[in-house]
């Protein structure tokens, strides 16, 4: 892979993002009784299938059981939705969401702790579960960093930005982003917490760079971004 990658499209957070403005139009225009959409969202669970494929293939199939519970809870919700099975035939397998909680947990003690990258823009999600990559480019431009129920962290403390300031921009709902970076990289931080919290949580060194290498910023909601070293 090559250190001066250029970002690529569309990110999972252009999809997420893309998905949710969707959607939210299509509810406005039938409540506003514009345009009658109730027959389009009734497929609205296909959109918690369609992040879940993605996850994967964003993942390189490394981080499987959360959105392998995303796919499967998308599809049995358009399941019931299209009236192809009833609410009580699908709560009596509520204890495969504990069986995947449990391989969880057996596969990350297997696994390594962080996928090394050295692409110069990295692009992450996170949902019902976690994903951590370590940084090693040597013209770092930035990162997508998207956590729904779960936690992403990116490892930059061997990376290097050429063209400052990088800029990582992090959403977290009812999740948690984490950005390592070295100690003297200046970074400014600015997320929009929402019932969260965004918070540069290292020490204070004397030996800061007087340029912003880094800009964090985004959005979180009953959750949390961090950066720390």
């Amino acid at each position: 892979m090559s250190s001066t990658s250029s970002r690529r499209f569309p990110s999972i957070q252009v999809l997420f993002g893309g998905l949710v403005v969707v959607l939210g139009a299509l509810l406005l225009l039938d409540t506003t009784g514009v345009f009658p959409t109730s027959e389009l969202l009734l497929y609205t669970p296909s959109l918690f299938v369609v992040i879940g494929i993605f996850a994967l293939y964003q993942s390189r199939l490394r981080s499987i059981v959360g959105p392998v519970v995303l796919i499967s809870i998308g599809v049995a919700w358009q399941a019931v939705a299209l009236g192809l099975t009833t609410v009580d035939d699908v709560v009596v397998f509520w204890p495969v969401l504990v069986i995947a909680f449990g391989l969880s947990v057996v596969l990350g003690t297997y696994r390594a702790k962080a996928v090394p990258t050295d692409d110069g823009f990295t692009s992450m999600f996170a949902a019902f579960g976690g994903a951590e990559r370590r940084n090693t480019s040597k013209a770092f431009t930035g990162a997508d960093l998207t956590a729904v129920f779960g936690g992403v962290e990116i490892d930059l403390r061997d990376a290097e930005v050429v063209d400052r300031p990088a800029r990582i921009n992090a959403v977290a709902l009812f999740g948690s982003a984490e950005v390592v970076v070295p100690r003297d990289w200046n970074v400014q931080l600015d997320v929009l917490p929402v019932l969260g919290a965004a918070e540069d949580s290292r020490r204070r060194y004397e030996t800061v760079n007087d340029e912003v290498d880094l800009v964090v910023g985004g959005f979180t909601a009953f959750g949390g971004i961090e950066v720390k070293n």
